[in-house]
Protein backbone atom coordinates (compact mmCIF):
# COMPACT_ATOMS: atom_id res chain seq x y z
CA UNK A 1 0.00 0.00 0.00
CA UNK A 2 1.36 3.41 -0.96
CA UNK A 3 0.98 5.48 2.23
CA UNK A 4 1.28 8.77 0.36
CA UNK A 5 -2.19 8.00 -1.02
CA UNK A 6 -3.59 6.79 2.30
CA UNK A 7 -4.20 8.71 5.49
CA UNK A 8 -5.27 6.57 8.42
CA UNK A 9 -8.26 7.77 10.39
CA UNK A 10 -8.10 7.83 14.20
CA UNK A 11 -10.11 4.61 14.36
CA UNK A 12 -7.85 2.94 11.78
CA UNK A 13 -4.80 3.91 13.86
CA UNK A 14 -6.34 2.06 16.84
CA UNK A 15 -6.80 -1.15 14.84
CA UNK A 16 -3.38 -0.86 13.20
CA UNK A 17 -1.66 -0.33 16.58
CA UNK A 18 -3.32 -3.51 17.84
CA UNK A 19 -2.02 -5.45 14.83
CA UNK A 20 1.45 -3.86 14.87
CA UNK A 21 1.81 -5.11 18.46
CA UNK A 22 1.09 -8.69 17.38
CA UNK A 23 -0.21 -10.28 14.21
CA UNK A 24 -1.85 -12.17 12.75
CA UNK A 25 -4.76 -11.88 15.15
CA UNK A 26 -8.22 -13.34 14.82
CA UNK A 27 -11.21 -11.06 14.50
CA UNK A 28 -12.30 -12.18 17.99
CA UNK A 29 -8.90 -11.29 19.49
CA UNK A 30 -9.02 -7.86 17.86
CA UNK A 31 -12.64 -7.34 18.97
CA UNK A 32 -11.70 -8.21 22.57
CA UNK A 33 -8.76 -5.80 22.48
CA UNK A 34 -10.90 -2.98 21.02
CA UNK A 35 -13.66 -3.61 23.58
CA UNK A 36 -11.16 -3.44 26.44
CA UNK A 37 -9.14 -0.42 25.28
CA UNK A 38 -11.62 1.63 23.24
CA UNK A 39 -15.03 0.35 24.33
CA UNK A 40 -16.13 -0.78 20.87
CA UNK A 41 -18.89 -3.32 20.35
CA UNK A 42 -17.86 -6.44 18.44
CA UNK A 43 -19.91 -5.35 15.42
CA UNK A 44 -18.04 -2.03 15.27
CA UNK A 45 -14.70 -3.83 15.19
CA UNK A 46 -15.87 -6.32 12.55
CA UNK A 47 -17.13 -3.45 10.37
CA UNK A 48 -13.78 -1.65 10.73
CA UNK A 49 -11.85 -4.81 9.83
CA UNK A 50 -13.95 -5.30 6.69
CA UNK A 51 -13.54 -1.66 5.62
CA UNK A 52 -9.80 -1.68 6.28
CA UNK A 53 -9.42 -4.91 4.30
CA UNK A 54 -11.39 -3.40 1.40
CA UNK A 55 -9.17 -0.30 1.59
CA UNK A 56 -6.04 -2.48 1.28
CA UNK A 57 -4.73 -1.79 4.79
CA UNK A 58 -5.20 -5.33 6.12
CA UNK A 59 -4.76 -8.86 4.83
CA UNK A 60 -7.60 -11.18 5.81
CA UNK A 61 -7.10 -14.93 5.84
CA UNK A 62 -9.98 -17.33 6.39
CA UNK A 63 -9.22 -20.57 8.20
CA UNK A 64 -11.10 -23.12 10.26
CA UNK A 65 -11.15 -20.82 13.29
CA UNK A 66 -12.61 -17.86 11.38
CA UNK A 67 -10.73 -14.90 9.99
CA UNK A 68 -7.30 -13.64 10.94
CA UNK A 69 -5.83 -10.27 10.05
CA UNK A 70 -2.36 -8.86 9.42
CA UNK A 71 -1.35 -5.31 8.56
CA UNK A 72 -0.34 -4.56 4.96
CA UNK A 73 1.19 -1.24 6.04
CA UNK A 74 4.39 -1.05 8.08
CA UNK A 75 4.17 1.11 11.20
CA UNK A 76 7.18 3.15 10.11
CA UNK A 77 5.58 3.96 6.74
CA UNK A 78 2.34 5.09 8.38
CA UNK A 79 4.19 7.25 10.92
CA UNK A 80 6.33 8.84 8.20
CA UNK A 81 3.30 9.61 6.05
CA UNK A 82 1.29 11.00 8.99
CA UNK A 83 4.22 13.18 10.07
CA UNK A 84 4.74 14.56 6.55
CA UNK A 85 1.01 15.27 6.17
CA UNK A 86 0.88 16.97 9.57
CA UNK A 87 3.89 19.20 8.89
CA UNK A 88 2.51 20.13 5.47
CA UNK A 89 -1.01 20.81 6.74
CA UNK A 90 -0.18 22.67 9.98
CA UNK A 91 3.24 24.24 9.31
CA UNK A 92 3.13 24.63 5.51
CA UNK A 93 5.92 22.08 5.18
CA UNK A 94 8.34 23.92 7.48
CA UNK A 95 10.07 21.68 10.04
CA UNK A 96 11.88 24.71 11.50
CA UNK A 97 8.56 26.50 12.06
CA UNK A 98 7.24 23.40 13.82
CA UNK A 99 10.34 23.13 16.03
CA UNK A 100 10.19 26.84 16.86
CA UNK A 101 6.56 26.46 17.93
CA UNK A 102 7.33 23.41 20.05
CA UNK A 103 10.32 25.07 21.71
CA UNK A 104 8.44 28.28 22.51
CA UNK A 105 5.15 26.73 23.66
CA UNK A 106 6.43 23.73 25.62
CA UNK A 107 8.50 23.44 28.74
CA UNK A 108 11.28 21.27 27.34
CA UNK A 109 13.41 19.42 29.88
CA UNK A 110 17.19 19.51 29.56
CA UNK A 111 17.07 15.83 28.55
CA UNK A 112 14.63 16.64 25.71
CA UNK A 113 16.81 19.54 24.56
CA UNK A 114 19.89 17.30 24.63
CA UNK A 115 18.01 14.64 22.66
CA UNK A 116 16.97 17.20 20.02
CA UNK A 117 20.58 18.37 19.71
CA UNK A 118 21.68 14.75 19.21
CA UNK A 119 19.03 14.20 16.53
CA UNK A 120 20.19 17.33 14.70
CA UNK A 121 23.86 16.31 15.05
CA UNK A 122 23.12 12.93 13.47
CA UNK A 123 21.14 14.62 10.67
CA UNK A 124 24.06 16.95 9.99
CA UNK A 125 26.54 14.04 9.93
CA UNK A 126 24.32 12.26 7.42
CA UNK A 127 24.54 15.28 5.09
CA UNK A 128 28.36 15.21 4.94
Amino acid sequence: VNMSDTNLTNTEWRVMNCLWEASPRTSMQIAAEMREHVGWAKTTTLTMLRRMTDKGLLHCEENGDGKSYSPLVARGDAVKSETENFIERVYKGSVSLMMSEIASSQELSQDEIDELYEILRRAEEGKK
